[in-house]
């Protein structure tokens, strides 16, 4: 058992790509002997009012190299969807795949078993706390990611799937996992001119979501860059949106904001059967 020490630090925290100022709290946790961090939002209903309600729940993991504070920034998923307590876990040192073969910069393990499953813990640990200290719904868990980020969505697609109500990986690819995926809402957000994460690598990936969630040959929705692909049997399959632009090996901010819609969209889906 992982022994676990909490610390809620309130902080003020002001976004540079815009003006206003939102309080988000830094969780300490310790997995093992490492001490983990995440910067949470609190929904803001919650937050204004004291009430306790059943919060819906976003996880948000940066990419290699980046942390908590850069990607509350890049994500602001919590402006998209201020009704959701939003969460920003921070990585360590490990090495990369792609980049950082040495592993001097913040990143997350690309398979069970790997680092001692320490980034698993941590969500494990992550969602424990954040259930219980911000009234969250644990039926409304959504985690998303860029990058190393996305590939570990992908991990926690297939390890935590039971936890999971829907996943939005960008820019990132699992090979390995695509054996072990089961039927997921899944938003893939991807450039057509990625040079790290070849786009080449992500297409497969998703005709590879599309047999996965038993997707509808042709998409019966498009808008905003994103295809639409309902399930052909909405009760053994999931929905998909492939969202695709031209910004490189980025994330687009305002995506986000698409991505927010489809997890309400997957809630209020699962809330109607």
């Amino acid at each position: 058992m992982q022994n676990v020490i909490l610390w809620f630090l309130p902080i003020l925290l002001v976004l540079s790509h815009a003006s206003f100022a939102a309080t988000s709290i830094e969780i300490r946790i310790k997995v093992g002997d490492v001490e983990r961090k995440a910067l949470v939002f609190p929904a803001q209903d919650d937050a204004t009012n004291g009430k306790k309600k059943s919060t819906p729940l976003v996880l948000c993991y940066h990419g290699h190299g980046g942390n908590a504070l850069s990607a509350s920034r890049s994500f602001s998923m919590h402006r998209a969807w201020p009704n959701a307590c939003v969460v920003y876990p921070q990585g360590v040192p490990t090495p990369g795949r792609l980049t950082d073969p040495e592993g001097k910069q913040n990143g997350w393990q690309f398979e069970q078993g790997s680092h001692d499953d320490r980034d698993l813990h941590f969500f494990d640990m992550l969602l424990s706390t954040c259930t219980e200290r911000f009234h969250i719904n644990p039926c409304a868990i959504f985690v998303m990611g860029h990058s190393n980020g996305g590939a570990f969505t992908y991990l926690l697609w297939a390890h935590r799937s039971e936890k999971i109500q829907a996943v939005a990986p960008s820019a990132a690819v699992a090979h390995r996992l695509v054996p072990i995926l089961k039927p997921k809402p899944c938003f893939h957000s991807m450039a057509t001119n990625d040079r790290l994460v070849h786009s080449t690598w992500q297409e497969w990936m998703v005709r590879k979501i599309q047999l996965i969630n038993l997707s509808q040959k042709q998409p019966t929705n498009q808008g905003n860059n994103a295809t639409y692909y309902a399930p052909q049997d909405p009760s053994r399959g999931a929905p998909l949106i492939i969202h695709r632009h031209n910004q490189g090996h980025t994330y687009p901010t305002e995506v986000s904001k698409e991505i927010a819609r489809f997890f309400q969209e997957c809630l209020a889906q699962k809330h109607h059967r």
